[in-house]
């Protein structure tokens, strides 16, 4: 079972910014919810990367968004969802599953056609397991949209992640 909850669906090499839309679409996938903190947002940064940006205005086109954070910082993240036109909840508590089931409420969509893409593991990942999502990590991004070249958390996450018996990671 916490192997199963652990595991992303798709463990991504790449930031948000060069996740390959087309392979969520050729999987059913008809809506996205976004994690903003390291998956949108780099460390300390208040603005999105243009390459993350362009990513998002392109994936918009095609599917509904909705940005899910823990970070309690409305400012923060509306002032992200606002330049984008996006609904978001902040202060989300995941790995907590009710403020990701009242987004799939809103969506109007089963969680198996809602992707979940996040940079965390027992956070991102563990709530969109628990609710049936398929989850995509991504590594954190840094001002220029690419991985972060010192992503301690995450790497942090995943040993201990392998030390309590999901494998595949």
């Amino acid at each position: 079972m916490l192997r199963q909850l652990l595991t992303p669906d798709w463990l991504a090499t790449t930031t948000l910014a060069q996740l390959p839309l087309e392979q969520l679409l050729e999987r059913g996938i008809r809506a996205l919810v976004l994690d903003v903190d390291r998956t949108l947002l780099p460390r300390r940064c208040t603005a999105i990367p243009p390459v993350a940006e362009q990513w998002l205005r392109h994936a918009l086109l095609q599917l509904p968004i909705h940005l899910l954070s823990n970070n309690p910082s409305r400012h923060r993240i509306g002032s992200v969802a606002d330049r984008l036109g996006l609904p978001y909840t902040t202060s989300a508590g995941k790995p907590r599953r009710s403020a990701l089931r009242r987004v799939l409420n809103e969506l109007g969509l089963p969680p198996s056609q809602v992707a979940l893409v996040g940079d965390r593991l027992f956070t991102d990942v563990l709530v969109g397991n628990r609710l049936g999502l398929f989850t995509v990590l991504v590594k954190p991004i840094d001002p220029h949209g690419l991985p972060c070249r010192h992503d301690r958390l995450q790497n942090l996450e995943l040993r201990l992640a392998r030390w309590l018996g999901t494998g595949t990671l």
